[in-house]
């Protein structure tokens, strides 16, 4: 139940969300004669929509998150194992399509299979289910596609209960109960990092941290405006989701730290 609760408020705390609703609001009440706050609550929506899309604000937003932690170092000993969290595939058109259809967060998996065959001992899991037990899991897809890519049957684990990343960690731990000694690596977007890695340590699991998928190239871009509105809306949403992930997490206690770092 609080997950669907969860995705439900969440929605609608997404900027595009909010002022497409905003928007809507507006053309209401002008159904019913109130002109004077229907014009402004229209001119509000097209007037933030179009600031949030051009300035640079999704990249303000996205940097320290990408910032947070640094790229990975191999350290003096191979990992036990890689462990990919979802988003890397999209799982209905994979099976609809009878293919892997690469989402937007492909490097997530492909990342994963390169250090797999960069440590040929090390475990490759991945976690990711779905909330309707009817549709395919992306993690079962996913080892699938590792296995087309020459990673052993053997070396791959599936976690495919998960909903989000409290349970990707929670369900990850069960799923492997880590020793002491052992080093796992932890691959997910650069931008998801800090919320990943603060879940796994809340569960008592302390994993590497190997971000990939960027989306900006460092702090230079933040004087920089958008090539377009459109993507500058969506990079504005999806670091907004994040930072409401990481006050959420925070305030439900399933995080120890409200910006987890290094």
């Amino acid at each position: 139940m609080f997950y669907l609760i969860s995705k439900f408020f969440g929605f609608f705390l997404i900027p595009l969300h909010f002022l497409v609703a905003l928007g809507v609001v507006g053309v209401a009440m002008l159904a019913s004669r109130q002109d004077r706050a229907a014009k402004v609550l229209m001119a509000s929506s097209i007037l933030l929509l179009a600031a949030i899309g051009f300035l640079p604000v999704g990249v303000a937003l996205t940097l320290p998150l990408e910032q947070r932690f640094p790229p990975w170092t191999e350290g003096p000993s191979a990992p036990t194992g890689i462990i990919v969290l979802g988003g890397a595939l999209d799982p209905d058109i994979s099976k609809a399509r009878h293919s892997f259809a690469l989402s937007g967060g492909a490097e997530r998996v492909t990342a994963g299979i390169l250090l797999a065959h960069r440590f040929p001992n090390a475990l490759l899991v991945f976690s990711g289910g779905d909330v309707d037990p009817r549709k395919p899991r992306e993690a079962d897809i996913s080892a699938r596609f590792a296995e087309q890519m020459g990673v052993p049957r053997a070396r791959l684990i599936v976690e495919d209960r998960s909903r989000s990343t409290a349970e990707n960690a929670a369900f990850t731990r069960d799923r492997l109960e880590p020793k002491a000694g052992q080093r796992w690596v932890l691959v997910t977007s650069a931008m998801h990092m800090p919320r990943a890695v603060g879940a796994f340590r809340h569960v008592g699991f302390p994993v590497e941290a190997y971000p990939v998928d960027y989306t900006t190239t460092g702090p230079a871009d933040a004087g920089h405006p958008s090539n377009s509105i459109e993507g500058g809306v969506i990079r504005t949403d999806a670091a907004v989701h994040e930072w409401i992930g990481l006050i959420a997490y925070r305030l439900l206690g399933r995080t120890n730290a409200l910006f987890p770092g290094p």
